[in-house]
């Protein structure tokens, strides 16, 4: 097993060998919008590297900034010490105007817990000792490969004992390999309001992708806010694009890098840090349009909510059940639930609840229905044991609504008690035609409710601008408006019958 893991070492230092990279590929890079070029020049800052004194850390970071920058921290892959290696990104994103740090850690004589270690100590360094650059309230950790394992265990800790990210954060994990320094209880304790998008390649044959689907799948993070994407490979005018594990560094520099890594990390830094909708759909689109298209005739990229990718493990240097994995146990204990519906209805002085799985409930234990007032504290108030087999519809019913109005979520769980939530649905005992937006005013979220008819929602801006659209709602929507600039919003809602419904939101 040691010389095996010499040897991947060696094959890794060669395939990271490059003094830069040079665009290649018949498909040019994109010229407007996520993933095109940005007009910053970059700056360079070095400082020694406590923990490897040989090789430098270094912030890549926009050239004459007069004050701090949104922040991502890369944790890079086995060997990938230089940073020359991944130029491409690293000036991609000091172009675009956020800062990167880039720390090196040493691969030989030391173990994966001392690496993580390196990685975390030098981050802090570059925190500390250049505030003027780092902005520690917009994080984002990305990683690959050995550095998409890492990404977990050293934000929770900036998260949860720094308090790194509180005005936007967010992990971008590619091809990842074991995932150490976490538990299962931190990761099902991880900070909800975290975006996660999560990276595997069709023809990756190092790291087994059950281990993404592990940490993706056990993480608490909503389905909302996080994606799991598949990279495909592609021959396109005889090119051949190859969506192997070394994508985001290799020789092979193309349309892959810009279009399969850079847009979607471009779309969530805006989205993060500045609030925008549009950058959502990209990065976090649930399976847009706008966020699985690819150029040129390339293949669309592959999204999921409930990643169950596996291949013959025999195939991966790095199997997913390999003694060298701290996560071994969880590698077949994947959630094997898609839920295809959640809603709710007001029955008399009652709250009926019904829900829809698909069939393959194997190893499903059941439903813990939580209730909230606001749509963020909620509170267990009942359980209901899965049928495991078949399609199956479910109900519950809220005897006993303590409110006008109640948030509803499903936590669902697996044996061993691994689980995931559910979006929140909002029910609301109205008068007149039935629409209603509560809270309002509101600071995080909405909900906004026609329990009598399906209906299709827009949100304006004070200038008249469509911020937010969503079609065929039935009977509510719950709306996300924590990166809304504070002021005063129109909604507008047309409903099935033809009526159009407005009303004033505002925001604090």
């Amino acid at each position: 097993m040691r010389l095996i893991f010499i040897l991947s070492i060696l094959a890794t230092l060669n395939s990271l060998t490059l003094s830069g990279q040079v665009y290649t590929g018949p498909i040019p890079k994109p010229t407007s919008g996520y993933g095109s070029d940005g007009s910053y020049t970059v700056a360079v800052q070095s400082f020694t590297n406590p923990n490897f004194p040989t090789e430098d850390i270094k912030i890549y970071y926009p050239s004459g900034i007069t004050s701090k920058v949104p922040t991502l921290f890369y944790s890079h892959a086995f060997g990938g010490n230089d940073p020359d290696n991944i130029s491409g990104f690293l000036n991609f994103v000091a172009k675009k105007g956020y800062a990167v740090v880039f720390v090196p850690y040493q691969t030989v004589g030391v173990t994966v817990p001392q690496r993580y270690n390196n990685l975390l100590q030098g981050f802090l360094k570059a925190a500390r000792d250049y505030p003027n650059i780092i902005d520690t309230t917009k994080v984002g950790f990305v990683g690959h490969s050995f550095g998409g394992g890492a990404v977990f265990a050293n934000s929770y800790y900036c998260f949860t004992n720094l308090h790194w990210g509180q005005s936007g954060r967010f992990i971008f994990s590619m091809a990842q390999w074991y995932t150490y320094n976490i538990s299962q209880t931190e990761l099902q304790s991880f900070p909800n309001d975290v975006k996660l998008l999560s990276i595997v390649y069709e023809n990756d044959s190092t790291n087994d992708q059950r281990m993404a689907n592990d940490i993706f799948n056990t993480i608490n993070i909503p389905v909302a806010q996080k994606d799991y994407l598949l990279v495909k490979a592609d021959t396109i005018s005889g090119y051949i694009y190859i969506a192997d594990h070394v994508v985001p560094n290799n020789s092979a520099f193309d349309a892959l890098d810009y279009y399969a890594y850079y847009r979607l990390i471009d779309a969530m830094c805006d989205y993060v840090f500045n609030g925008s909708l549009a950058g959502k759909d990209v990065a976090l689109g649930n399976g847009s349009t706008n966020q699985v298209s690819m150029p040129g005739g390339m293949h669309s990229l592959v999204q999921t909510d409930y990643p169950n990718i596996a291949h013959p493990k025999n195939i991966f240097l790095y199997p997913c059940d390999s003694s060298q994995n701290p996560r071994q146990a969880y590698c077949n204990s994947l959630l094997p639930l898609h839920l295809l519906s959640f809603t709710g209805e007001i029955k008399n002085n009652t709250n009926v609840l019904s829900w829809q799985t698909a069939a393959g409930e194997i190893n499903v234990k059941g439903f813990a229905i939580e209730r909230s007032s606001n749509g963020n504290a909620f509170e267990e108030i009942g359980f209901v044991n899965a049928a495991q087999s078949g399609n199956n519809h479910y109900n519950f019913t809220d005897s006993h609504p303590t409110s006008d109005i109640h948030f509803y979520r499903l936590k669902m769980y697996e044996e061993g008690n691994s689980y995931q939530y559910s979006q929140a649905i909002a029910l609301k005992r109205n008068s007149g035609n039935g629409m209603s937006i509560y809270p309002n005013p509101a600071q995080l979220s909405i909900a906004i409710s026609c329990p009598a008819q399906n209906f299709s929602l827009e949100v304006f801006d004070y200038a008249g601008k469509k911020i937010y659209s969503q079609k065929d709602i039935h009977q509510n929507a719950i709306v996300n408006i924590e990166n809304f600039p504070n002021g005063l919003y129109l909604v507008r809602a047309s409903l099935a019958n033809g009526n159009v419904w407005t009303g004033k939101l505002i925001k604090e």
